[in-house]
């Protein structure tokens, strides 16, 4: 497990030699905010600071700081500088909810059947995603949700065992894999894909659907300070569940 955290560790720090100015900038920062180094509220380096730091021009900090702003983690302010974001603000754009609260907030009852929970070989496109090496070993879990009874999303979920070594161990019928990662591995970026597409074979036998019905499939990628703890393919019967949200500039 060293030997291919350290190589994960060494492709990550080419990656960022050869990424743009800007990008460097602003990971420095984003992994300075995730350690806690500028709690919220606190004042963080100027543009003049951050420029003699890493050589390059007020423009590229300026856009580093930009997309940190875009992204919720910074305000600025202007002729007083720029700040790390309150804690509200930054959770607000992280916010995964767990199904089991989205179940029992509508009064109902949530229970999971477990197909899956074993540990594999990780081919190529999967390490890859997972920031390790082909034919690393990742845990692997299938679980089926229920609302009142029903089929409600199919979780196919494999996780970076360096994140949470023990998640094998936990009983997935008492708690959801969201709850347990969220405590053991904070995360600090999610990536998404939303598509409306036909489930595979196996999906649609679990979900009691049939083989060309709709359903909405999500595959998210979650991260803390840059290391992937795990991605995963959430699929729910078009016609039994939708997503729902609220942005307020």
């Amino acid at each position: 497990m060293v030997s291919t955290e350290a190589g994960a560790n060494g492709r990550a720090a080419r990656k960022l030699r050869a990424a743009a100015p800007y990008a460097r900038v602003k990971h420095y920062l984003k992994s300075e905010l995730a350690r806690g180094r500028w709690p919220p509220g606190a004042l963080m380096p100027s543009e003049a600071e951050l420029v003699g730091k890493f050589g390059v021009s007020r423009m590229t900090v300026n856009r580093a700081l930009r997309e940190l702003q875009a992204e919720g983690l910074v305000e600025r302010v202007q002729g007083a500088g720029t700040f790390a974001a309150q804690l509200h603000r930054v959770s607000s754009t992280l916010t995964i909810r767990d199904l089991h609260e989205e179940i029992a907030a509508r009064g109902h009852r949530h229970h999971a059947e477990v197909h899956l929970a074993r540990e594999e070989a990780a081919p190529e496109p999967l390490a890859k995603q997972l920031g390790l090496d082909a034919g690393a070993r990742v845990f692997h879990t299938r679980i089926v949700h229920h609302e009142n009874g029903v089929p409600l999303q199919c979780e196919d979920r494999y996780v970076n065992p360096a994140c949470a070594p023990h998640y094998l161990s936990v009983d997935f019928t008492r708690t959801t894999p969201t709850h347990y990662l969220l405590e053991v591995a904070p995360l600090w970026e999610a990536q998404y894909s939303i598509e409306a597409s036909a489930p595979t074979a196996q999906e649609a036998k679990l979900l009691g659907v049939g083989a060309h019905d709709a359903c909405l499939i999500v595959v998210r990628r979650t991260m803390s300070r840059g290391v992937p703890i795990t991605l995963a393919r959430l699929v729910h019967p078009g016609s039994r569940y939708q997503l729902e949200g609220r942005f307020t500039p």
